[in-house]
C-alpha cells in the first residue's frame, strides 16, 4: 500500500520513508500544503501522515479540506504540537489519530495499522482468493500452503487486485500502486508485471486467475 508523507524536516522525512518501506509500505513524500493538495488531487493513497507546520501554511488546512469533500482517507497527524487544544482541533477537525513529536517508528507502524484495519479500510491479516493466500503482515504469498517467491512490485500487484477481487482494477490504479509520484513510468510497465504475475500464477498452480477487461483494467477472480 502507498501513503501520502508530508513533512517538511528532510531528515525525519527521509527517516520515515525508509522505516515505512521496511515495514512493507510504499510512500510519496512532500513538504509543503500545496504538493500535499496536489498528491491528493492525483494519487489513491491509503493513508495521510501529515505536519502541522509547513512552509507555505497549516496542515490543518489540507485536512479541513478533505473532510469538507467527505474525502475518507485516514489521517494521521505528526507534530510538535503538544498542547491539549492543538490535539482536540486537530480530532475534531477530522483526524484519525494524533501523535507528538519526538515519537517512536514503532509507536507509529502500529498507529497506521489500526487505522487500515478498521471496517471499510484496506488491512487485513490475510486475503484469499481460491487457494491463493496473501499475509498482508508479512507480505508473503502462497499456494496451496506452499511460500511462493515474488518480486517488489509483482507482490505490490498481486496486495491490490486481492484487495479487489471480483473488482475491475483500473491501469492507472495499479500504476499508483507501484510508482506513486516519485518515478517515471513506462508506457507498458504495468502490462508487464501483470504479465509475469499471471504468468507466475498458472505455473505454480494456483486456482486465482488474472482476467484482462480490454479498455478498462484487470480484474482477479476464482477459476471456474
Amino acid at each position: 500500500m502507498r501513503l501520502l508523507v508530508i513533512e517538511d524536516n528532510d531528515d525525519l522525512a527521509g527517516l520515515l520513508a525508509q522505516g515505512l518501506r521496511a515495514a512493507g509500505y510504499e510512500s510519496d513524500r512532500f513538504a509543503s500544503v500545496e504538493d500535499a493538495r496536489i498528491a491528493l488531487s492525483t494519487v489513491s493513497y491509503a493513508a495521510l501522515i501529515l505536519d502541522l507546520g509547513l512552509p507555505d501554511g497549516d496542515g490543518l488546512d489540507v485536512l479541513r479540506e478533505l473532510r469538507r469533500r467527505h474525502d475518507p482517507i485516514p489521517v494521521i497527524l505528526l507534530t510538535a504540537r503538544a498542547g491539549l487544544e492543538d490535539r482536540v482541533s486537530g480530532l475534531k477537525l477530522g483526524a484519525d489519530d494524533y501523535l507528538v513529536k519526538p515519537f517512536a517508528l514503532e509507536e507509529l507502524l502500529a498507529r497506521i495499522e489500526a487505522q487500515l484495519r478498521r471496517p471499510g479500510q484496506l488491512l487485513g491479516a490475510e486475503l484469499k482468493v481460491a487457494n491463493l493466500i496473501f499475509d498482508t503482515r508479512e507480505r508473503r504469498c502462497m499456494i496451496d500452503g506452499k511460500l511462493q517467491p515474488l518480486s517488489v512490485r509483482e507482490t505490490t500487484v498481486l496486495e491490490h487486485l486481492m484487495r479487489s477481487k471480483g473488482r475491475v482494477v483500473s491501469k492507472r490504479q495499479l500504476e499508483d500502486s507501484i510508482f506513486g509520484l516519485s518515478e517515471d513510468v513506462g508506457s507498458n510497465a504495468v502490462e508487464v508485471y501483470v504479465h509475469r504475475l499471471r504468468k507466475q500464477l498458472q505455473e505454480r498452480g494456483s486456482k486465482a486467475q488474472i482476467h484482462t477487461i480490454r479498455g478498462v483494467g484487470y480484474l482477479l477472480s476464482e477459476e471456474r
